[in-house]
């Protein structure tokens, strides 16, 4: 198979439950891009991830992973994913060498030399018993046996759950520092917009079962603003398009934009008191918001 097949492609891909529905999901992620899957809790995020494993069978839709169909062709494309998610456990009275033994047993391109270098930048004994290992040792481990496979797609969902501010940053400033040395596609899902942003590149944003924005990570930043600006107090509501919430305090107004540039900026007929930059935070919330304004609940 050519090595320049998209890392996965998901085709207006639905499934439906009892009480949530995944509706018309497309995404793409190219090779040696990162993407941030980020959405409420319950958003969808899990759920779309186990679709593109093979885990859950799409009532609608098409998927590929690394120009394989899923899930008819999983064992074939899995092979070359390497896949961690918060409730993966591992064997708690096992050493953490029995379970890269185990690993290379099953996996012909397992890096031995790899996975020992990796031991030592994420501070672990191969010797230790899993059950004397806190959390984030764990959240690490479970990133070593999956990194040392040396696979082409990388899926994390949720890696960092449950880890405290601390651990939580010390494990993706590790895992940004192996990321600089093999260039590979990995898609990572978080509710955390702060991990996210840190390692992606792409972004993807996710609430009540459906995509609602979709984008380069720098063109998320750079086309929010926040604005604000004096206008009469009996002004009318403005309803350009590139505003998505505006607030009034009297005659100060504080415009939400998406789709800020000079060339809008200049044509505003009222005088700017000040322009701000945005958060991935507070877009994530401006852009979900807005979101579910358009839409029935």
């Amino acid at each position: 198979m050519s090595t320049t097949a998209t890392a996965f492609e998901m085709k207006s891909v639905s499934k439906a439950f009892r009480f949530f529905s995944l509706e018309d999901i497309s995404l793409t992620l190219e090779p040696g891009q990162v993407m941030g899957l980020v959405g409420p809790n319950g958003a969808g995020k899990s759920t779309s991830i186990r679709l593109l494993m093979g885990l859950l069978t799409p009532d609608a839709g098409e998927i590929r992973l690394l120009g394989k169909a899923m899930p008819q062709q999983q064992p074939a494309a899995k092979a070359d994913v390497g896949f961690v998610s918060d409730d993966m456990r591992l064997l708690q009275h096992a050493t953490l060498q029995w379970h890269m033994d185990f690993m290379a047993n099953i996996y012909p391109g397992w890096d031995a030399a790899y996975a020992a270098l990796l031991l030592k930048r994420f501070g672990l004994k191969a010797a230790q018993p899993v059950k004397g290992l806190s959390t984030g040792e764990q959240a690490k481990a479970l990133l070593l046996l999956a990194l040392a496979r040396r696979p082409r797609l990388l899926v994390l969902d949720e890696p960092t759950s449950g880890l405290d501010p601390v651990a939580r940053h010390e494990l993706l400033t590790e895992f940004m520092d192996v990321l600089r040395d093999d260039a590979r596609s990995i898609l990572f899902s978080s509710h955390n917009t702060v991990d996210v942003e840190r390692i992606s590149d792409r972004l993807c944003f996710i609430d009540r079962g459906r995509v609602v924005a979709n984008d380069d990570t720098g063109a998320f930043l750079e086309r929010w603003r926040r604005v604000q600006l004096r206008l009469p107090a009996d002004a009318p509501a403005w309803t350009q398009p590139e505003i998505v919430h505006c607030e009034r305090d009297g005659s100060l107004a504080t415009l939400t934009v998406d789709g800020f540039s000079d060339d809008w900026l200049a044509r505003l007929a009222a005088p700017v008191q000040a322009v701000q930059r945005m958060s991935l935070e507070e877009i994530f919330v401006a852009t979900v918001m807005h979101s579910r304004e358009g839409r029935p609940s």
